[in-house]
């Protein structure tokens, strides 16, 4: 499933992702912009209709909740930012990543364990 997500609809995921099932009130408090209570109202509607949040009444409020989980939507715009803006190359995209990034060492300690770990898997199988 292809995942795109607008800034601000991303940050009104985050806050479901973070919180859970949160009602518009309270989506629009945990957000670091100030936004209009309408306008929280519709992002979260563009989001149900995309598929990416579902909504239960309670009382005269409805509560939204996360349909899609945070590591799809990673996952997804990767593979979009890959393939627009890498010719689909990961190594491409990884050593741009890598070489614009102030890495400390540990950060890049972690990383030199993650390939190799990944270097050890046979080709063609996921963990």
């Amino acid at each position: 499933m292809e995942i795109s997500l607008t800034d601000r609809e991303a940050s009104l995921m985050e806050v479901l992702w973070d919180r859970g099932p949160s009602t518009v009130a309270e989506v629009k408090e945990h957000l670091e912009d100030d936004l209009a209570y309408t306008t929280v109202l519709t992002i979260l509607r563009n989001l149900e209709a995309k598929g990416y949040v579902t909504r239960e009444e309670e009382g005269r409020a409805h509560r939204y909740s996360a349909a899609i989980d945070r590591d799809s939507a990673q996952k997804s715009a990767l593979r979009s930012l890959k393939r627009k803006l890498f010719r689909g190359s990961t190594e491409l995209l990884l050593t741009r990543l890598i070489s614009d990034e102030k890495l400390s060492a540990a950060e890049v300690e972690r990383i030199k364990q993650l390939l190799d770990r990944r270097g050890d898997r046979p080709r063609g199988k996921k963990r």
